[in-house]
């Protein structure tokens, strides 16, 4: 076994012992293939307001960029399906919202990890990322053979499916390389016919300015009145392309604490979403992604749905 060889191998177990669903890595390189694509999604103005989408386009496509002298990308998976879901007939929050933020969480692990690396392998230099610089997360773990891009653009494995967020590290040490898995939508379209605003606007690209997550978590001002009755009463975020895929058959609740949710999450009826009060949210989204949209934001969506 070579060096490369080795140290790989100490990474994925690390990976694990730390929670991981899955460790995959890519050589650090230009993404030709999706340049290309970025750039015909952003000129087709498919991000709407999402204009951060807009800056750092080298960046997105080139991890030197990012860290000098880059080699790997490690691409790491962290599951989040729950064991239990909100009380039906109630308003709904994306099920990777129910507990602590996930940036926190998984930045912490990314931490562990990156020490771990220094402390076995010795100096390297990295950063990790978890949604919060332009990296195309999904691209880098479909290179790291994670998994294969779905027709609704989310990462899908056939052993988990797709409810669980993307991380990565990139390093400038010289691993042991992944390839990518192949496709598996075939001809289902199950997401496509069962988006409620048509954002899946033909296989493996999605209108983000149609989406109902971008609608109800993005989207600053007034949402448009054409959209009134298609929500199907999602309030934060939304889980319809995911929840109607196949392979999301085989998801496995996670066994992270911290991603458990506050019980009034799940109990509470579209009558206590609607006298929601300011204390209230404060209370039951603390330290919670749903923190995005803010009170107001989340008051707004709600109306929205009445």
């Amino acid at each position: 076994m070579n060096t490369a060889q080795k140290n790989t191998k100490r990474i994925k177990t690390e990976a694990q012992r730390l929670g991981f669903l899955s460790c995959g890595i890519s050589k650090a390189e230009f993404l030709e293939e999706e340049a290309p694509r970025l750039e015909k999604w952003l000129n087709q103005n498919m991000h709407g307001e999402m204009r951060y989408m807009e800056n750092h386009f080298d960046k997105r496509l080139d991890p030197t960029k990012l860290v000098d002298g880059a080699k790997s990308v490690i691409s790491l998976l962290l599951n989040y399906y729950p064991s239990q879901e909100q009380n039906p007939g109630s308003y709904k929050i994306s099920k990777y919202a129910y507990g602590k933020d996930y940036h926190f969480v998984i930045k912490a692990k990314l931490k562990q990890l990156l020490h771990f690396i220094g402390e076995a392998i010795g100096e390297v230099q990295g950063r990790a990322f978890v949604d919060s610089a332009p990296v195309l997360d999904k691209a880098w773990a479909a290179r790291s053979g994670l998994g294969w891009m779905g027709k609704h653009s989310n990462l899908l494995t056939k052993e988990v499916g797709s409810f669980y967020f993307i991380a990565e590290l990139i390093v400038d040490l010289e691993l042991e390389y992944d390839t990518p898995v192949t496709d598996h939508c075939g001809t289902c379209t199950a997401c496509i016919d069962a988006c409620p605003t048509e954002a899946i606007v033909a296989p493996y690209v999605v209108d983000g300015s149609k989406c109902i997550s971008y609608f109800t978590i993005e989207l600053k001002n007034e949402i448009p009145g054409e959209f009134q009755g298609r929500f199907e009463d999602w309030m934060f975020g939304c889980d319809i392309c995911q929840d109607v895929c196949p392979w999301n058959r085989f998801s496995k609740p996670h066994a992270e604490p911290l991603f458990n949710p506050h019980p009034e999450v799940l109990s509470m009826t579209k009558k206590d979403w609607l006298e929601l009060t300011e204390s209230v949210f404060q209370k039951v989204f603390k330290g919670s992604a749903v923190k995005r949209t803010k009170f107001s934001g989340l008051k707004r969506n709600i109306n929205f749905l009445e």
